[in-house]
């Protein structure tokens, strides 16, 4: 069984991280070979054009982001179309070598245009679109050819049937989050002290790119509380050095900067809290982990409603004014930090760990009853 992955790792680090946890569950099926493609390869020029700019817009131009979403919002078409005529020569030389059983995607932006290619060259392959937004699904996400849409909640269900999807074409299945962040120990109750000797510890991120106000929060709890404070600045390299230069050398060792790591779960490990932007990809690995999470802002549109579902559940918390941050990590630890014990109760009855396995076995189940046998005959070249 032949099965392909389209996906960017350009466009923030969500989309990766969620294509490795399906690999890491493919792999446990050794007849089943799996390719994760990057799909702004399909146009060098284009695709390196658009993905790389995602970085600059979502730190530096964040009124431009919201607009290119806007656009996504009101002219999908026209996003799928510009799409299509670049992808279109590379996908079908890539689908007449790789033969898949079936394509998954984990992009919205190639979810139409690849629908298109297989229709116009009459290629019978099942299509399936797993969704990495929470909530607030752009119109791309969803495209009614599509032979199942899986949703990580039931609010997304709810928006994709709002926008057109077939509501016996939805499967809801939770947020596929890599296995190592699993593995780590499951915090039963989180015990404040005033003891000098047992500082709460600190990890502030703000997804791949960097974005947000990483040195004024730390600032902000280290003036504060007792505490330590990590801190992850990704791909946002002038954001690490910064740091480095102006805030440790007056915080010492009560402070540690990161680059862009590969063992994110190792470093929430170390922690009792974590304070982050509200990527969905960031959010659930916390989740996975048993860390409270307070979010502290959100990509415009893209991510405007995954505080909101934290907080419905139960997860995390919201603060979007740093200003308020001291009052809300003092609600926090308040009665002996009734409130964080909470969401760690409420993070293990969410947490599963055999999500992404469930979402494997139900593609491959798909594969598996899809007849193929005519799919790469009668193509239009």
């Amino acid at each position: 069984m032949n099965i392909l992955i389209i996906s960017s790792d350009n466009t923030g680090s969500g989309h990766k991280s969620i294509g490795e946890a399906l690999l890491e569950q493919f792999k446990k099926y050794p007849e089943v070979n799996v390719k994760i493609i990057e799909g702004y390869d399909a146009n060098k020029v284009f695709g390196s054009t658009v993905s790389k700019s995602y970085g600059f817009l979502t730190r530096r131009a964040r009124i431009v982001w919201k607009a290119v979403w806007n656009i996504s919002a009101k002219r999908p078409d026209l996003i799928s179309k510009i799409t299509e005529r670049s992808i279109k020569r590379y996908f079908v030389r890539l689908i007449e070598k790789e033969k898949p059983d079936l394509i998954l995607s984990i992009h919205p932006h190639f979810n139409a245009p690849l629908l298109n290619i297989l229709f116009k060259n009459r290629y019978n392959i099942p299509f399936i679109t797993l969704l990495a937004d929470l909530i607030s699904i752009t119109p791309l996400w969803v495209d009614p050819r599509a032979d199942y849409i899986i949703c990580p909640t039931i609010e997304a269900k709810e928006r994709c049937i709002g926008l057109g999807a077939r509501k016996n074409r939805l499967e809801v299945m939770k947020f596929p989050v890599r296995e190592r962040f699993y593995s780590s120990k499951i915090r039963e109750r989180l015990v404040i002290s005033d003891d000098p000797n047992m500082p709460l510890k600190f990890l502030l991120m703000s997804g791949g790119e960097g974005v947000g106000n990483l040195g004024n929060i730390a600032e902000t709890l280290l003036s504060n509380f007792n505490c330590k404070v990590k801190i992850v600045t990704g791909r946002n390299t002038i954001l690490k050095n910064k740091l480095e230069n102006k805030l440790c050398p007056l915080y010492g060792d009560k402070l540690e900067v990161f680059g862009y790591v590969n063992d994110v779960n190792k470093l929430m490990e170390q922690v009792d809290i974590l304070i982050s932007r509200g990527s969905p990809n960031v959010m659930m690995e916390a989740v996975a982990s048993n860390l409270p999470i307070i979010i502290t802002g959100e990509l415009l549109e893209q991510e405007a409603e995954n505080s909101l579902f934290m907080e419905k559940y139960n997860l995390g918390v919201l603060c979007k004014d740093i200003e308020d941050l001291h009052a809300t990590i003092a609600q926090l630890l308040s009665e002996d930090g009734k409130k964080l014990n909470t969401i760690l109760e409420a993070q293990r009855e969410y947490r599963d760990p055999d999500n992404a396995k469930k979402i494997v076995d139900f593609i491959i189940g798909v594969a598996e009853e899809f007849d193929t046998n005519d799919s790469y005959n009668d193509n239009i070249s």
